[in-house]
């Protein structure tokens, strides 16, 4: 039976984790709102240089417009796929989850094609280092201070590869924002790049003039279009990141609470019984003499 020492001191230890949990709450808390603040942001601009791109596909005689990042290779013999985690842990579910799912990619694809593995953020990289899943890049640091510029030198880098037909695919796998205490995994395809669908434009609408050419502003906008998706990813991944911390020390917060409660209750059990056991010794030995 534990000593009432021993009980003190794990007492002490759980209000000491308590203290930190707390803490680690309150700073997530306040990373989270700059961070939804810039995810929530980013959608509506991706949006819609996605939409321009889907409008100037979808206009009559685009028929003749094309860009290589659009081209869509049937026979895909290598994809690459980006998994986009954390760099510190403490976030309940939030990196295995992406862990997951990207290794049951692979296993769904490697059969047939060859993968390569890409990983933003170091605990994606540990996951696959410890099982051995070969890695072909990683990005280490970019998690720590997400930014357009580094998301756009990723991009040039993706686009290079496909362009050069180093890879005939490019899947990107993060956590998408939804609410503080609710993150969606998603698998989204990065190239070939994919516009969403446009209803089919009115005949009589007059068409919008193109300057100095349609070709050329697909040909701009295109990249754009593909860098922005994949900064919004690292975006999102961000705020899921803080979002899931944080409901992750609150839990902790309110775990070690009640723990603190049936150790003090324990312990004033426990020290009521060395008490009485105390009396009794006492009567016990004062009977004895008296007898």
């Amino acid at each position: 039976m534990a000593s009432l020492r021993d009980i003190r001191k794990r007492i002490r230890s759980v209000k000491n984790t308590r203290q930190i949990t707390k803490a680690m709450k309150m700073v997530a808390a306040a990373k989270l709102r700059r961070a939804q603040d810039a995810a929530v942001a980013a959608r509506p601009y991706a949006r819609t240089l996605d939409n321009m791109v889907a409008g100037i596909l979808g206009c009559s005689g685009a028929q003749a417009l094309g860009h290589p990042l659009l081209e869509s290779r049937p026979d895909k013999k290598r994809i690459a796929v980006f998994a986009v985690t954390s760099d510190r842990g403490l976030a309940g579910g939030f990196n295995h989850s992406i862990s997951r799912r990207v290794l049951r990619f692979l296993k769904e694809h490697s059969e047939q094609q060859e993968v390569l593995l890409f990983t933003m953020g170091r605990k994606g990289n540990e996951f696959f280092k410890n099982r051995g899943t070969p890695i072909c890049k990683d990005y280490p640091g970019l998690m720590s201070d997400v930014s357009h510029a580094a998301a756009q030198e990723v991009a040039k880098e993706v686009m290079r590869r496909f362009l050069d037909k180093e890879v005939d695919a490019v899947f990107v796998c993060f956590n998408e924002f939804v609410s503080a205490i609710s993150q969606k995994v998603r698998m989204v395809q990065l190239l070939p790049f994919e516009p969403p669908a446009v209803d089919t434009p009115d005949s009589s609408a007059m068409e919008p003039l193109y300057e100095p050419s349609r070709q050329e502003v697909l040909n701009h906008l295109v990249p754009r279009a593909l860098s922005v998706r994949l900064y919004r990813a690292l975006l999102e991944s961000v705020a899921s990141e803080h979002g899931a911390r944080m409901t992750a020390m609150e839990s902790a917060t309110k775990n070690a609470g009640e723990m603190l409660d049936k150790l003090s209750l324990f312990y004033n059990r426990t020290r009521q019984a060395a008490i009485t056991r105390e009396l009794v010794e006492i009567v016990s030995g004062a009977q004895a003499l008296s007898g």
